[in-house]
């Protein structure tokens, strides 16, 4: 034991040397994994996006339509650029993306409404993007609704209804809305939780399947293996322990800045925070170890490894729910680390629920830390045996 404790060490030591000869591990363990984490939460550091350009075809152009559009423009998310003569116009402008959507007042809109008409108004909007798109249309609707029920309760009230009756008749149903974990519907703490996580992961496959690679490629790996007296667990435990304590360092740290800078909602309290970290960077190296020993080869396990990390995104269930997925692809989502570590962040994290809740998730992340026992044999095999070829 003492004896494999002190192999332990040499390799540490050894990995340690190598690490910091190597400017690739700098630039793919802090640099870059740290350019990401800024990047993304400071793109979105407001929550949602704010004053997002419209446009105007008001062809009425009454005091009422004008005070219409005065309250659409007061919105968070909706800034009125521009007034256009036509439709042609203001569809020209959405298609040189100089706006997101524009509402068209027909001529006549004030005297149908007061005369009860119910005029028609055109709402445009772009839903090239997603996020842009539905909330746009979610003011556009609200000034629309406004409108109509402005008028109506004027004049209800001129015939001597009281306030509650016309309430009653303008929102007959009164909607009382929760939005639970997320009240704020702050899209930096729904998006960043699963992007910056899964290039965490993306790294941390690479950089497992990189280090294991250059050894075969530099020839280096029977060396390894006779510093660890040919155990390929002593051999793995040492290469990849100072690998393990940088990463929990920049995962911690991660961590720390959303909940402690940023105060992204976190019920589940921090040991479930850190419980998760551990399983994140164990389950990704487990997998980057799993994925060299299945192909030993620098080039192939590293392809594997980035082509694995990019559907993650996809297979995860942040963009698309994965029930709603192909039974085939619901299916496959189990192979994807990002996919359990996802689950259960939703789950114990964001809203506090206890991990037996989602205890195949935990089970699974805790299946692919033990992965690697699958291609041991192979793996030392590959150590001990073969050659680089480019």
């Amino acid at each position: 034991m003492k004896q494999a404790f002190d192999d332990i060490l040499v390799i540490l030591w050894r990995e340690l040397r190598i690490m910091w000869k190597n400017p690739m591990y700098g630039f793919c363990m802090v640099v870059f994994p740290l350019i990401v984490m800024f990047f993304f939460t400071t793109l979105m550091h407001d929550g949602l996006p704010k004053d997002m350009p419209v446009g105007v075809v008001d062809m009425d152009n009454t005091a009422t339509t004008r005070s219409l559009l005065r309250q659409m423009d007061a919105f968070q998310q909706t800034r009125v650029v521009a007034r256009y003569p036509s439709v042609t116009e203001a569809r020209r402008a959405m298609q040189e993306n100089e706006i997101y959507a524009f509402i068209y007042l027909p001529a006549g809109t004030t005297d149908d409404l007061l005369s009860q008409r119910q005029p028609k108004i055109s709402l445009y909007f772009s839903y090239t993007s997603i996020a842009s798109g539905s909330l746009l249309w979610r003011d556009l609707k609200t000034i629309a609704t406004l409108g109509s029920a402005a008028v109506g309760r004027g004049t209800m009230r001129a015939q001597g209804f009281t306030d509650g009756q016309t309430m009653a008749a303008l929102q007959p149903i009164a909607i009382d809305l929760h939005q639970v974990s997320n009240p704020w519907t702050n899209y930096n703490a729904y998006l960043s939780t699963m992007l910056i996580p899964g290039v965490q992961m993306l790294f941390i496959f690479l950089v497992t399947a990189y280090s294991l690679g250059m050894e075969l490629k530099f020839r280096r790996n029977k060396l390894l293996m006779a510093k660890a007296n040919n155990s390929i667990t002593v051999a793995m435990i040492g290469k990849l322990l100072p690998q393990t304590i940088i990463w929990l360092i920049l995962v911690l740290g991660y961590e720390c800045y959303i909940y402690n800078v940023l105060h992204f909602p976190h019920a589940g309290g921090w040991w479930t925070i850190l419980r998760l970290a551990l399983m994140e960077v164990l389950a990704s190296q487990g997998f980057g170890v799993f994925i060299f020993g299945l192909l030993p080869s620098l080039r192939m396990s590293m392809s594997v490894c980035s082509l694995w990390a990019v559907l993650s995104f996809s297979m995860c269930g942040a963009a698309f729910p994965v029930i709603g997925m192909d039974p085939p692809l619901q299916s496959l989502s189990v192979l994807f680390p990002l996919r359990h570590y996802y689950q259960l962040y939703q789950a114990t994290v964001l809203n506090g629920f206890p991990v037996i809740e989602v205890w195949f998730h935990f089970a699974a992340l805790a299946g692919f830390i033990l992965l690697p026992i699958t291609v041991w044999r192979k793996l030392k095999n590959a150590m001990l045996t073969y050659v680089y070829i480019p």
